[in-house]
């Protein structure tokens, strides 16, 4: 049986326009999808956490600039039923409390039409031997290098905060859909998300930088989201695991998530000092 080709080590960090990513034709509750990957051996690594009402999207600097450009290039696409997905070969236990993190759902509002039970099984499939890759494309993302020099000198020029396109669709929502974190927009405001994101490490504080997803001009997402990274971001998923892994292994542990996180987040200082002290 012939070997599967890998990436070449340079390809799995690229970031740049014309991104390497692997399409899937699916079929699922009657319609044909356009799926969209990333491919194996990407570095690229995620997580997701609900955390204060808002629905969280985690990863590293290098993560982030991975995600704006999905974003960017999901926002021209034309072909129905076209969806990003961020499959479980590429998310990690969140770097809190190390609970699994969700699949990722990139959806255009404006081609897609994808329902809970939909989603969860293009989710599920994406990985198996079964789907099979049907081609590598190169995600264009034209545009969005100039976007982010014009936000900048927005920034810069001016006391506001948030730079908002004048022309965002309507259609937002950032939802828990069958197992899978769903993220969907209209392209203008993918385009906005697109930039956020990538510019979001300009002011990083202390390692971590975090944008909102917010909804259209005078309409909030149904349910908040927010991407956040962190430069040690790996490193705290390890000390996470560890501390997750120690609690649930004493005795008395509470069944409860309300009462186990706080634990694992009060035994993640010991890991830490434990494993990176002089």
């Amino acid at each position: 049986m012939p070997e599967r080709k890998r990436p070449r080590p340079s390809n799995t960090c690229q970031v740049g326009d014309r991104l390497k990513l692997h399409r899937h034709r699916l079929r699922a509750d009657g319609r044909d999808y356009n799926v969209i990957t990333l491919r194996p051996g990407t570095r690229a690594r995620f997580s997701t956490n609900f955390f204060h009402q808002t629905w969280h999207v985690l990863s590293d600097p290098h993560g982030a600039r991975v995600l704006s450009r999905l974003l960017w290039g999901l926002s021209f696409q034309r072909r129905p039923n076209t969806v990003v997905i961020i499959d479980r070969r590429f998310i990690d236990p969140n770097p809190f409390d190390a609970e699994q993190g969700d699949p990722i759902a990139l959806v255009p509002a404006h081609l897609t039409h994808l329902p809970a039970r939909t989603t969860g099984q293009l989710s599920r499939r994406v990985p198996a031997p079964e789907a099979a890759c049907s081609g590598t494309v190169r995600w264009h993302t034209w545009g969005l290098d100039a976007a982010m020099d014009a936000w900048r000198a927005d920034r810069a020029d001016s006391d506001r905060l948030l730079w908002r396109s004048a022309n965002f669709g309507r259609a937002a929502e950032v939802a828990r859909l069958n197992g899978v974190l769903s993220v969907r927009a209209e392209p203008s405001l993918l385009r906005s998300w697109a930039v956020h994101v990538a510019a979001m490490n300009d002011h990083a504080y202390e390692g971590m930088a975090y944008t909102e997803l917010e909804g259209p001009r005078w309409e909030l997402c149904r349910s908040d989201g927010e991407v956040q990274t962190f430069h040690d971001y790996r490193r705290r998923v390890s000390v996470a695991t560890v501390s997750r892994r120690e609690v649930l292994s004493s005795e008395n542990v509470p069944g409860e998530a309300a009462e186990l996180q706080p634990l694992i987040w009060n035994h993640s200082a010991t890991v830490r000092d434990r494993r990176f002290s002089v």
